[in-house]
């Protein structure tokens, strides 16, 4: 009767190792990235396994993690740039404040219409702001978005003799300008170093774990310290291409990624290449980008100009 009973004993014993081990394998099974996640972007290198960080990831440990993944980036995306359409610093500044609650291709393609009839601050500012209005329509807010662009230049006009300023200080103090707007204008238009904090940058500098936090100033702060302040503009541009592109709020393309082996949070997404694939926008998926005017660059890498308003 012992005999039976040890031996029940060592059966169950037996049989609850073996689905441990089997819960094991099924959890490594999870956070490998499949050999060919990266088959479906052009030039990048093939995905390995994925090494989550340690719980208690050294300060350096993290910067160089931070560094290799905007090198990676800065290969898939060498031709990163603001996407939207400028030729000057005031043309910037409204087309950034436009962009809230938008896209920037709904900005792009109603701006040239805009500055066609208040090429200046001082027109802009002298404008009716129901002719205004009706040009902004399409980008949405539109009665909340003329006034702060018709303040803006006035406030240009009036205290910055009609030119922007390239002071931080300074453009924070326009109508309708905040720190991330600011770090765009400055980065783009006047060649000084700023973090661009949109939705795309906070989401994946989260996915990452760069930081924990969740206040875009905090986190312009903690992403900004693992970084030489000359990187921070093309980094901003390389976090939000690859935002756009691949890493989707919804359903990120995890199996397209070029990035999965450094990814802490592969998986999130879909894993299949082939169904990953079909989830790339914009270039990366062969249809047209936001810009209507994009650099060479862009469209020596296969990249297509937006169409027009109206044109479909």
């Amino acid at each position: 009767m012992k005999k039976a009973a040890a031996k029940k004993a060592a059966a169950k014993k037996a049989a609850v190792k073996k689905a441990a081990v089997k819960k094991t394998a099924a959890v490594k099974k999870a956070v490998v990235a499949p050999k060919k996640a990266s088959a479906a972007v052009e030039g990048a290198p093939p995905a390995k396994s994925v090494a989550k960080p340690p719980k208690n990831e050294s300060r350096t440990a993290l910067v160089r993690r931070a560094r290799r993944i905007d090198r990676e980036l800065a290969e898939v995306y060498p031709y990163a740039h603001p996407e939207l359409d400028f030729e000057n610093p005031f043309q910037l500044v409204v087309a950034t404040v436009l962009s809230a609650q938008t896209t920037d291709l709904r900005v792009n393609q109603t701006t040239p219409g805009l500055f066609a009839k208040y090429p200046t601050p001082e027109d802009l500012a002298a404008a009716n702001p129901e002719e205004v209005e009706e040009i902004l329509r399409p980008t949405g807010f539109f009665r909340a978005k003329t006034k702060s662009v018709m303040g803006l230049s006035k406030a240009l006009v009036e205290q910055f003799g009609g030119e922007v300023p390239g002071r931080l200080e300074d453009l924070v103090k326009l109508p309708g300008v905040g720190r991330k707007t600011a770090f765009v204008v400055l980065g783009n238009a006047f060649g000084r170093p700023g973090i661009t904090v949109d939705t795309h940058f906070q989401r994946l500098v989260r996915r990452w774990q760069w930081t924990e936090e969740t206040d875009p100033d905090k986190i312009e702060a903690a992403v900004g310290g693992l970084f030489p302040k000359s990187d921070w503009t093309m980094l901003s541009h390389h976090v939000i291409f690859h935002g756009r592109r691949i890493c989707h709020a919804r359903k990120p393309a995890c199996g397209a990624c070029p990035i999965a082996p450094l990814c802490p949070a592969y998986g999130e997404g879909e894993t299949d290449p082939e169904k990953a694939k079909k989830l790339l926008k914009y270039e990366k998926g062969g249809f047209p980008g936001q810009r209507l005017k994009p650099p060479q660059s862009y469209l020596d890498a296969g990249g297509k100009p937006a169409p027009p308003l109206g044109a479909g």
